[in-house]
């Protein structure tokens, strides 16, 4: 991290550790902030040396900085329709002195002509919008409410403008809800990105799974797996053994 780090940092920003190689990222104190589900999808994304990298729905870029840290990507993109959320990942670049392996560029993933003007990717990653969007209930201008509703774009959506960004056989990594799950197959298999692992994210071992991670391929043979599920807490409240590993830091139990 560099030296004058507090000059980017800007009146109710936050700056925070994500205990892996010493990255930071620049977060509003109040407001939209990464959660479980974009950790759990950089840590289930398989990113080979020097494979290129391209994450939709970007945010403030969690997971690519993530990625930058866990893998050797060649290269990490970010694209993201919000211009200060983009403007915020720009410094994070900055302080983290990461500017020859990432950019976030301001786009709208529906863009087809963006899209194709991109390189393809290896590997591809997307926490989109979760819930689907109810016209006349929310405001389109609710940065809580893009992030975690369908306003700017829906499930095909990103799945189409994954199938552009992939390479042959690329693979993309998504993370969502259990009740999407059969859009979320049919709608690959429609634009051809195979399914092709499944892992179920649950609270804990009595409770259903309320998170999903999905990989698929594009142009890949039929053959899906599921994996072991992942349990975010013991029986006794206290965080999972995985989890702690995922995150790389010691928790104190409750």
């Amino acid at each position: 991290m560099i030296d004058n780090y507090k000059d980017y940092i800007m009146k109710e920003e936050t700056l925070d550790d994500l205990q892996v190689k010493g990255i930071h990222i620049i977060q509003k104190a109040e407001g939209f902030r990464f959660g479980v589900d974009a950790v759990l999808l950089a840590n289930f994304a398989k990113v080979k040396r020097n494979n290129k990298v391209m994450d939709l729905c970007s945010g403030t870029g969690i997971i690519p900085f993530l990625i930058a840290g866990k893998t050797e990507a060649s290269y990490i993109s970010g694209l993201e329709i919000q211009e200060d959320m983009v403007e915020m990942a720009e410094r994070t670049i900055k302080i983290n002195n990461l500017k020859d392996k990432m950019d976030f560029k301001v786009g709208d993933l529906k863009d087809l002509k963006l899209l194709k003007s991109l390189d393809k990717v290896d590997v591809l990653t997307v926490n989109p919008p979760y819930k689907l969007y109810k016209a006349g209930i929310l405001n389109p201008k609710d940065k809580k409410a893009i992030a975690r509703h369908e306003v700017c774009c829906n499930l095909e959506d990103v799945i189409i403008a994954s199938r552009v960004l992939l390479k042959d056989n690329g693979r993309m990594f998504m993370v969502h809800r259990p009740e999407r799950l059969a859009d979320i197959l049919c709608l690959m298999r429609k634009h051809r990105i195979e399914p092709k692992t499944i892992r179920l994210v649950h609270p804990n071992s009595k409770k259903p799974p309320n998170i999903v991670l999905v990989e698929g391929q594009r142009d890949g043979g039929a053959f899906l797996k599921f994996e072991s599920p992942l349990y975010v807490y013991d029986d006794e409240g206290n965080y999972s053994e995985e989890i702690k590993s995922i995150y790389g830091k010691s928790y104190e139990d409750k």
